[in-house]
Parts: C-alpha cells; sequence; structure tokens
C-alpha cells in the first residue's frame, strides 16, 4: 500500500542538537564494537510484588507495590511496569502506580516488570469472587420452526457484572411430543405446536417459544457459482427450497460434503470444508460433491477444484548486516534525491538507529548513524515526503521517553529537529506519520496526535484511548484517514482521524468499528481492499515472550506462537473472522501487503509470503497459497544462524525486511523455473 506524498514546505533551519537527543560516533565503531553499557547499569535479580495474593469484589480497588533487588539482596532503584495478560476487560491495571480495580470475576496474574537494564518480572494473584447470575439469553431466539429440522441452540449465561460465565447449562422443552432438546442444545421439532425451550443454570432461567408448522417443502436445488476452481479458492453454493406455495425462504438449509480428493493421508486434514451458509474451500485438488439438505429433500452438485501453483523463488539480493546489537523495525523510501534510503531501529541497543543509501539494494551503504537517549528504538517511520523522520523511544536516562524527531533529507547528515516527551515519559513503543501528525502508543495504555506541521515545534492536538477496563495498545496503522488500533486481548479498532464519516479528525478521533478476535492477542493490524469488493483486515497475534539475552553467546529465542486472523469487514457493522494463517512451528510478528500478497515475519518461522487473491475462507497455510519461505542464517549474527524475522516492507520490487539478530535483509521473487514449457 502507498500514500500519496504530501505538498507542504518545511523549515530548512537545522538547530543545534539537544544534548540529549543524540550522539555522533564512527560508523564502523558502531556496528562492530560491543554496545556500551550505561553507567548507572543495575542489574536486577527479582522483583517481589506486594501483596503476594489478593482477594476483591467485583467494583473494588486496591494498590500493589513491587520492590526491585538485586543478587546480593540490595533494593535497587528501578521503575516497574505493572500489567496483567489475562485480566484484560476484567481487572484494569494502572501500568504506573500499580493502582487494580475489578469489574469482572476469576484469577488473574499480574506483573510488575523491573524496566532498567534488564528486564525481570514479579508476579502476585487476584482473585475476584464471580457474582450471580443475572440472565441466560438463547439463540437462535424462537419464532416459526418447521416440523423434523434439527438446529442446536446455544445458551449466554451473563452474570450481574455482564460477564459471559462458564457455566453448566441444563436443558427442557414444554412438550416433547412437539419438540425435544438434548444436553448439548440440539433442537429436533417433531409434530406441529407450540413449545418452549429452557434453558436452566445456578437457578436462573431463559425460555423462547416457537411455533412449529408443517414442513412445506417439496422440492430443494442447489447450484454452484462457478464447477471448477482451485485449492483456496471460496466457491459458494446457493440453494432453493419451494413448496406448493413457492420459495421456502425461512427453512434451514444443512450443507454436507463428500469428498474425492485426489491425494488422501491418514489423520490428515479434511480435504475441504462447507459452512452452514454454503461456502466452500479446498485445501486439496479434486472431485467435489455438495449437499444441500433438509427434512425429507436433498439435492447436490459437484465441482472439481484443481491445484494452485502459486510457488515462487526467492533471490537473496543484499544484507545490511548489523550484529553488535539486535535490530527492530526497518522504514524504507525514496528520499528527497530520487535515492532510495533505509532506517533500522535496535531492540536494547542503547538507542542506536542505522540510516542506509539502498539505491542498489545489492549493496548497501551505511550513511550515518544516531544514537538518542534511550534504551529501545522499536519503531522508526519516514514522512510522506521524505523529508522527516520519527523515532520512537523507551527506556530513556531520565525516565522522559517520546519521540526523536529528525531531518532526513540528507541522510548522510541526519540531524535532530526536536524531541517531544510532554505525557510521553511512560515509553513510546510504535507510531505512525500521516497528513503532518505523528500518532503515538504512548505508555501501552492509548495514542496521542502530535502535530508536526512545524517539526521544530510539535505539540499535542488530540488523543485516544478504548474505554474497555484494563485495554491495551500495541501499534497503529493509518491509511487515508482511518487508523487501525492493535489492541492485545481487545483485538483491533478502527478509528476516523480524518478520513471516514464519522466526523473524525486528528484532533478528535472517533471510533468506527472494533472486533476482539476468537482468542487471540492483537500485536500487528494490516488492512487490505481486495480487488474483489471486499475488505479485510489482517490482526496478527503474538503469544509467547523471548528469553534470549543478546549479552550471552549462544542463547537462542523461545518458541513465539499465535497467528494472522483474518475478519471481513465489508460490512463493519458485522465484521466476521473468515480465515486464518496459522504457521505451526512459529509466531506472526509484522506484515505488510500489496497487490495480492501477504508479506509475513513470522521470527524463528522466517518470512513468508503469501498469495491472499479472491475471497479468503478457512486456513490459508494449507491451501496452496505459500509463495514463498525465506529464513536469513547468519554465521557471524548477534546469535549466529537464528532467523528471528522482525518486520517486512515492500519497496520498488525488492523485499526488505529486517532480522533480530542479524540487520536488514533484501530478496526478490522470481517465478519458479520449470522443467517443460
Amino acid at each position: 500500500m502507498s500514500s500519496t506524498p504530501a505538498s507542504r514546505s518545511r523549515p530548512r533551519t537545522r538547530p543545534t542538537l539537544p544534548s540529549l537527543a543524540a550522539t555522533a560516533i564512527p560508523l564502523a565503531a558502531l556496528l562492530l564494537a560491543p554496545p556500551p553499557l550505561p553507567a548507572t547499569a543495575q542489574e536486577v535479580a527479582r522483583v517481589e510484588v506486594t501483596p503476594p495474593t489478593l482477594s476483591l469484589q467485583v467494583g473494588e480497588t486496591a494498590t500493589l507495590s513491587a520492590t526491585v533487588y538485586d543478587a546480593s539482596g540490595n533494593v535497587l532503584d528501578v521503575p516497574v511496569l505493572f500489567f496483567s495478560r489475562d485480566g484484560r476487560g476484567k481487572l484494569a491495571v494502572n501500568r504506573a502506580t500499580g493502582e487494580i480495580e475489578a469489574f469482572k470475576g476469576g484469577e488473574f496474574q499480574v506483573m510488575a516488570r523491573s524496566m532498567g537494564a534488564n528486564r525481570i518480572s514479579g508476579t502476585m494473584t487476584v482473585t475476584v469472587a464471580f457474582p450471580p447470575i443475572d440472565r441466560i439469553e438463547i439463540s437462535p431466539g424462537g419464532g416459526r420452526y418447521y416440523a423434523g429440522v434439527t438446529r442446536r441452540h446455544r445458551a449466554a449465561v451473563i452474570d450481574a457484572a455482564d460477564d459471559l460465565r462458564d457455566a453448566a447449562v441444563a436443558w427442557s422443552t414444554s412438550d416433547e411430543s412437539v419438540a425435544s432438546v438434548d444436553r448439548f442444545g440440539v433442537f429436533t421439532a417433531h409434530a406441529p405446536g407450540q413449545v418452549t425451550l429452557t434453558a436452566t443454570a445456578e437457578g436462573v432461567t431463559g425460555r423462547i417459544r416457537y411455533d412449529v408448522a408443517a414442513n412445506p417443502v417439496t422440492a430443494i436445488a442447489v447450484e454452484a457459482g462457478q464447477t471448477r476452481g482451485r485449492t483456496g479458492d471460496v466457491i459458494r453454493f446457493t440453494a432453493t427450497a419451494s413448496g406448493p406455495d413457492g420459495a421456502v425462504d425461512d427453512i434451514p438449509v444443512t450443507f454436507g460434503l463428500v469428498a474425492d480428493p485426489d491425494l488422501t493421508a491418514t489423520a490428515d486434514i479434511p480435504p475441504a470444508e462447507v459452512d452452514e451458509r454454503g461456502r466452500f474451500v479446498a485445501y486439496k485438488p479434486g472431485i467435489y460433491t455438495v449437499t444441500a439438505t433438509v427434512p425429507g429433500r436433498s439435492a447436490h452438485a459437484t465441482i472439481e477444484i484443481l491445484p494452485r501453483h502459486v510457488a515462487e523463488e526467492v533471490q537473496l539480493v543484499g544484507h545490511a548486516p548489523v550484529r553488535n546489537v539486535a535490530t527492530s523495525d526497518l522504514w524504507v523510501w525514496e528520499g528527497v534525491d530520487g535515492r532510495d534510503y533505509a532506517i533500522t531501529g535496535t531492540h536494547s541497543g542503547h538507542g542506536s538507529t542505522y540510516w542506509w543509501d539502498v539505491t542498489d539494494p545489492a549493496s548497501p551503504v551505511l550513511t550515518d548513524s544516531l544514537i538518542v537517549d534511550a534504551r529501545t528504538t522499536n519503531d522508526v517511520k519516514v514522512s510522506e515526503d521524505g523529508e522527516l523522520c520519527v523515532i520512537s523511544r523507551e527506556g530513556a536516562s531520565n525516565r522522559r521517553n517520546g519521540i526523536v524527531i529528525v531531518d532526513c533529507t540528507d541522510p548522510r547528515n541526519v540531524r535532530v529537529v526536536s524531541t517531544y516527551d510532554d505525557e510521553l515519559t511512560g515509553g513510546v513503543h510504535n507510531l505512525f506519520i500521516h497528513d503532518d501528525h505523528i500518532y503515538a502508543v504512548n505508555n501501552g495504555t492509548r495514542f496521542d496526535v502530535i502535530n508536526i506541521a512545524d517539526p521544530a515545534n510539535p505539540h499535542r492536538v488530540g488523543r485516544f484511548e478504548l474505554d474497555t477496563p484494563g485495554q491495551a495498545i500495541h501499534d497503529i496503522w493509518i491509511v487515508d484517514g482511518i487508523a487501525y488500533t492493535s489492541n492485545w486481548n481487545d483485538g483491533v479498532a478502527v478509528i476516523d482521524v480524518g478520513g471516514g464519516d464519522r466526523g473524525g479528525s486528528p484532533a478528535n478521533p472517533v471510533e468506527i468499528a472494533r472486533f476482539r478476535d476468537i482468542g487471540g492477542a492483537t500485536h500487528a493490524a494490516f488492512p487490505y481492499r481486495s480487488p474483489t469488493g471486499r475488505f479485510y483486515i489482517f490482526m496478527g497475534d503474538e503469544i509467547g515472550a523471548p528469553t534470549f539475552d543478546g549479552q550471552v553467546e549462544g542463547r537462542t529465542p523461545e518458541f513465539m506462537s499465535g497467528y494472522i486472523h483474518v475478519v471481513d469487514f465489508t460490512d463493519p457493522e458485522n465484521p466476521e473472522e473468515v480465515a486464518r494463517y496459522e504457521v505451526p512451528e512459529a509466531g506472526s510478528h509484522n506484515m505488510w501487503i500489496e497487490d495480492d500478497r501477504l508479506y509475513a515475519a513470522f521470527y524463528q518461522g522466517g518470512l513468508r509470503v503469501l498469495d491472499i487473491s479472491g475471497e479468503l475462507k478457512g486456513n490459508l497455510y494449507h491451501q496452496g497459497r505459500e509463495i514463498a519461505v525465506y529464513k536469513s542464517y547468519d554465521p557471524d549474527g548477534f546469535v549466529a544462524n537464528a532467523p528471528f524475522t522482525w518486520g517486512p516492507q515492500m519497496h520498488k520490487g525488492n523485499l526488505f525486511f529486517s532480522e533480530y539478530f542479524s540487520g536488514m535483509w533484501t530478496v526478490k521473487l522470481q517465478p519458479r523455473r520449470t522443467l517443460v514449457p
């Protein structure tokens, strides 16, 4: 995806560098020498949280404290960050003060993590008593039903805190001669009449009423949207039921599948699937027959599925090695002089950033370097006109983090224009530049909007924070005035910041929609408007935490997990999770989408390129959609031969990506050669 450069004039005066902002150092020394350790570095051995356990009622509050110790038992003056991964939406945690407030029942782990030279966590347990059950809601919700129809019903058990409870439910009907129900809520109508379906849990009852009518269907027909497709194609089947008086539109149709795949394997994945709406997708080539059934009638249609054949070869183009510290994110852009450049940040790299000329991607040239007062420069972004770069800061020595705004009109002589840390002292992990504004993820709780029309005098104009108790935010991406925020357990939020129809602006962000993914932890989100007319948001999990320590030779990353959820947002009022991209051996990190291709960093699973053309459904990993997989091995890396892919970006036909342990790499995809012309 691309943005149109905005026309604007920038002040050309380059102010004197602020004393805390940046330090120029020799390039060779920066890349080859071990990273300097801060003079005030304190080695944390453990963190103790007080009290170690706590019992609360819904609505009650308490304040935790944390003490940081070194290996000798001495108390250290090191800041800590409080948070709870499993309590989001149920237990609010003030990251800075340790104040907690209970909103819903359950048992939650609260962590206090030291923010000094090394990050160590201590934990405690909060138990919140479950409120009594308030009501039970049954779906579907009653009305007309036909004799012979069987359909599963579900009971939502909701307590007084408006929380969904996992409670045992007992099912029954008022007249078993009219309809019966089993212990799973599967409801079957036997004869015309009126019947009440009841669900009971802990003495609370929910009821719906049905009027059962005779089955009027005398015929059914089914038609496929196409008779031939490829693995991964979504083919829609339409069933039409009719009776003496015409079409019967309100009778449920059950779709089934008879598969004859080209290849079968014991205990393999199903070769294809079809859902209750007649949406079919195949994982293997073959002949498939889809049936549509109503009581007493059925019909079928048969289709042929061919292999997808999208694989391409990966050609290594170039490598810009960074081996003394871990590399974080990157950004590639065309400079004001028409040449191509890239910037890479560092993780726990004492604030260093590297600047490269990548006009010849096979031979990247280090043009400049910059060290800002930070432990980590996790994110780097460049403005649409290529004149300004913004660097995020975490772990500053004076605990005033925020951002650094850099003049990059000459990437061979970058200069700090200004720093901004007002109310951003908790740390900026990710950010985005859009239309003279910086959207900075602030302390993991909200994003602040900072106007940089005059980059020497940035100022805040707005901010946005979800209203979910204990919510958190990790990343933000903006396209055409719409912001997409990644909010861990709260999923993704879509926010009008000037390009939507809700009256939003940078000074007044307005939420449009939200989607809480199924069991995920949304770390990154990327929107994509498909040529099919469907609008998808790709939501990448991040589950697990690396345990590597770059100062200890031989340590390798822990296994990371989580996958990319694909949500159809074509109707923002009714988003639907339709597909996933799950790599069994790895977890997702950052991604880029362009021209019907997903470029995804999957940590130890390397760089993945996926065909996302057409409508999407099911597990894309098994559909023959993978175009390429590439893992970068560097024997001289920060950790040797340990691919740990962080973030990709397409630029002028070349695919650039950052590797945590070895710097920036560039590859190019080529059509796969075949032996038969």
